[in-house]
């Protein structure tokens, strides 16, 4: 009878210590005697010591920020960039057996794959198209990773940082363009305005006795000032009627 109540204690306490607790965010990649056996879902599982073992996978989604990074555009600019990667474990039997550690890994190779997109880049691609960049880094690092099960949701660039004398000559060829559309700018507006003038001139010449009524409206509009000096200018039609009344010479 103490033989069996011994044994009995003896399977009770193996049965504790073989009880694995799996999360629901979390896969159990189980092994026996080595070799591996099934992937365990989320609940109480048995492991049973010294022959057979388990190792917990978080599925859960990751942000991983990638460090700063020097790279040289193909225009020969230096720049320095980070960015954070999301990704998940699809498949928690091949994180743990075709790489030693996923979580460094997924980082060292974001990290090359973002110094080598860079260097296929000029550097007004990758400051105007830093959307098509973050999408073609994600798509390498996603191929690469699906041996090890690593599904890639998202890569983001979070900042370029340039060096001082590149921001000042970014900043002079920005306000040498702002200038060049000023200049544009400013000669449209003088050509409608020349285009206006004539018209005007035109509709002026065309109506006898308008520009002395215009003369007339703009000495009103600068008589309410008393420190004005007023011109007044004689219209030409004025002149040509004193010339229609003045008595001919014999």
């Amino acid at each position: 009878m103490d033989y069996l109540i011994q044994i009995g204690f003896i399977a009770l306490v193996i049965l504790i210590v073989s009880i694995r607790q799996i999360n629901q965010y979390q896969r159990g990649v189980k092994f026996r005697f080595g070799r591996y056996v099934k992937t365990q879902d989320p609940g109480w599982r048995l492991v049973l010591p010294i022959v057979e073992s388990m190792k917990r996978v978080d599925i859960r989604i990751k942000a991983v920020d990638v460090p700063d990074q020097e790279a040289i555009t193909r225009d020969n600019v230096s720049a320095r960039i980070n960015a954070v990667i999301y990704y998940k474990v699809r498949d928690a039997a091949k994180a743990i057996i075709e790489v030693e550690n996923f979580y460094y890994a997924v980082s060292q190779l974001a990290q090359t794959t973002m110094r080598n997109v860079v260097g296929e880049m000029n550097l007004d691609e990758l400051l105007s198209q830093r959307e098509q960049a973050s999408k073609k880094i994600r798509t390498i690092v996603d191929e690469l990773t699906d041996p090890w099960g690593i599904q890639i949701d998202n890569v983001e660039l979070k900042d370029i940082t340039l060096p001082e004398d590149m921001k000042r000559t970014i900043a002079k060829q920005a306000e040498a363009e702002r200038e060049k559309r000023a200049v544009i700018i400013k000669a449209e507006g003088e050509v409608l305005a020349a285009e206006n003038t004539a018209k005007a001139a035109r509709m002026l010449s065309a109506s006898p006795g308008a520009l002395h009524l215009r003369t007339l409206s703009t000495i009103n509009d600068v008589s309410s000032d008393e420190s004005n000096t007023i011109i007044f200018a004689l219209p030409v039609e004025i002149l040509r009627a004193f010339e229609r009344v003045a008595p001919s010479k014999e």
